[in-house]
């Protein structure tokens, strides 16, 4: 286990006592921030060079990535309806096209996603001051892939793959969690999440245009507190 590891794992077990003890976290208006990863799913990727007048159809890989954003909302004691802004980072891994069988490796490329999403959770209250959730949520992220490239491993030589591109496309995602009270107020909050976007296109000025769609699995860890 690493050293951040176990800085968590002491931390987390230090609040077992006053979890233990704590009151379940009253209803009411309530704001949150979360840290996590994201993890992306392979997606197919189809692209158009308008100077080769060339088309690709890619499978593409990307590594695991930042997910971090806030929350604004009202718990009413069984539902909560809230408000969420979050961020995903993620790099290119690894591209193959699919119709020449042709890989690439030290891609450099990233994907930044920018959501604003309205969920609603449905809380499972029992006796304990952990409070299991599901629910869901739909919006809109806003999606920029940057300038990318990758070393073709048949010719060894580095090739512009997709340009530099914006587009803002609907969202959509499901999962659930654990909230443990700490007090009245305050709570923890583990998730997991499960994000898709539809399929977005990326035109860009150097003549490369591409579209695929993003998907992935999310885990957070946060911190909710409640007015």
């Amino acid at each position: 286990m690493n050293r951040q590891g176990i800085v968590l794992a002491a931390l987390l077990l230090g609040a077992v006592p006053a979890v233990c003890f704590a009151a379940p976290a009253e209803p009411g208006a309530y704001v949150s921030g979360f840290i996590g990863a994201t993890i992306p799913r392979d997606s197919d990727a189809s692209s158009t060079d308008f100077v080769t007048g060339l088309n690709f159809d890619d499978r593409v890989e990307f590594d695991p990535g930042i997910y971090i954003g806030g929350t604004g909302g009202y718990d009413f004691g069984f539902l909560r309806l809230e408000g969420e802004m979050s961020y995903r980072h993620t790099e290119l891994k690894a591209v193959r096209d699919r119709i020449s069988g042709v890989n690439y490796r030290s891609v450099d490329g990233s994907l930044d996603i920018f959501s604003m999403m309205a969920n609603a959770y449905i809380d499972l209250h029992n006796a304990t001051p952990v409070t299991p959730y599901l629910g869901g949520g739909i919006g809109f992220a806003a999606m920029n892939l940057s300038d990318t490239s990758g070393i073709n491993t048949v010719s060894g030589v580095r090739t512009n793959l997709y340009g530099d591109g914006d587009d803002t496309e609907f969202a959509y995602q499901a999962g659930g969690g654990f909230e443990i009270a700490l007090n009245r107020h305050s709570s923890l909050d583990v998730g997991y999440r499960y994000f898709r976007t539809n399929r977005a296109n990326f035109e860009s000025d150097r003549g490369i245009d591409t579209s695929l769609r993003f998907e992935s699995h999310n885990a957070t860890i946060g911190f909710r507190y409640r007015f």
